[in-house]
């Protein structure tokens, strides 16, 4: 098997060999803080000892390091490189990794680790756009959770009235084999649009699990629709022996380190959105609120013509692949033309309303909304989710709808 090269050859080769210009540490580091607000820690810390391993400055390199051995002991990464930048001032280094006692797999996943965390601080996100998939965010919604599985990040967003706005992000775990998940065992992390379900208490899981676990609901009703099998897809923290793990290392599952794990747990509640994508595109605002508006539309007309009671109005709204609420699409028609034209009216209400692109599928959107519905003789009021479809013809149709509550 070839050997890599010098601890310090390879991280040349990751700066300017694959990104065209090599970035001054205190740069890097004002750019993270304008992206995250938030102080990323240890991360910053890595990404200036690596800035200074390019430019020679070995005995920098070994402080930072250092000061994060002290502050993360089980953080296997910084104790190999510490270990290498210890071995260089005294005899030249040839591989990353020469802890004789490190497998050369392992040292494998944290190169990996290495190239990932870096490329990410390279080329962060624009901070004043928007992923296109989080289209609208309930007002109940207070936080919404976009990973980018592509670049192992997870990402924190802060509903700010009605806006998605960028809290914080931090590097997570996928699964051992990449993204899709399709059935049970097959090691990689569903993609999708999911939401959070409660939380598992850490005295109730083994060590494996960290701190605790946020499972969301995979496989969901897209899921199920597809016959993707599995369960047990949880955000979970890492085992007390390591600080975290390599990028592809899970079951499925998503993993951050217990330390971020605790700082992002306030702010996941039952209904957050959990939305994995394999890769996020970025949009400007002006885009977003003409998407929100045409999205919204959308419904809003759907709403109308349902309280018109015209069952033809109503149904050109729905897909002949239609599935839901126990009919398929004829049992469907069959059943809204007898009900909608007997009623001497219809109410239809809608708030709390979320939509959201859905992520790997082509022109798919999930809607969920709190619905009142009224006529002469029927009162309901719950929280319906709809999943629309753009038909061959050209305009949006409801494929799926059911209540969430």
């Amino acid at each position: 098997m070839m050997r890599m090269k010098t601890l310090i050859t390879v991280f040349l080769v990751i700066g300017p060999g694959l990104y065209g210009g090599m970035l001054h540490a205190a740069d890097t580091i004002a750019n993270t803080a304008a992206l995250n607000n938030l102080d990323a820690g240890h991360e910053k810390m890595l990404i200036s000892a690596l800035e200074d391993i390019k430019r020679g400055e070995i005995e920098n390199a070994t402080n930072s390091i250092r000061l994060i051995v002290d502050a993360y002991p089980n953080y296997r990464l910084a104790q190999l490189m510490y270990a290498d930048l210890l071995m260089a001032k005294s005899i030249p280094i040839r591989d990353f990794g020469n802890y004789q006692s490190a497998p050369y797999g392992q040292i494998l996943s944290l190169l990996d680790e290495v190239k990932t965390r870096w490329q990410y601080y390279q080329a962060p996100p624009p901070r004043n756009k928007i992923p296109s998939i989080m289209v609208k965010l309930s007002e109940t919604q207070e936080y919404a959770i976009v990973v980018d599985m592509s670049m192992s990040r997870l990402f924190l967003y802060k509903n700010n009235d009605g806006k998605p706005e960028l809290v914080r992000d931090f590097y997570v775990t996928i699964g051992k084999n990449g993204t899709r998940k399709l059935i049970e065992g097959d090691q990689k992390t569903p993609v999708g649009v999911y939401f959070v379900t409660g939380f598992i208490d850490p005295v109730k899981l083994p060590d494996l699990y960290g701190i605790g676990a946020f499972p969301i609901d995979y496989p969901n009703v897209w899921d199920r629709r597809h016959g993707r099998t599995g369960f047990g897809i949880w955000l979970h923290g890492t085992p007390s022996y390591t600080f975290n793990r390599p990028p592809r290392d899970s079951d499925g599952c998503l993993i951050l380190s217990n330390q971020d794990l605790e700082s992002i747990s306030p702010y996941l509640q039952g209904d957050t959105p959990f939305i994995l994508s394999e890769e996020i595109e970025w949009i400007d605002e002006n885009e977003w609120l003409q998407r929100q508006n045409g999205y919204a539309l959308l419904i809003d007309q759907w709403r109308k013509d349902w309280e018109s009671r015209n069952p033809e109005r109503y149904l050109d709204h729905y897909s002949p692949d239609y599935a839901g609420l126990g009919m398929d699409y004829n049992s469907w028609v069959e059943y809204k033309r007898q009900v909608n034209p007997s009623k001497e009216y219809i109410k239809v209400g809608i708030t709390e309303k979320s939509i959201f692109l859905y992520p790997g599928e082509e022109d798919l959107i999930v809607v969920t909304f709190r619905q009142k519905y009224e006529s002469d003789n029927f009162l309901r009021n719950f929280v319906k989710r709809q999943y629309w479809r753009l038909d061959k013809d050209g305009k949006w149709k409801i494929i799926y709808e059911g209540s969430v509550s």
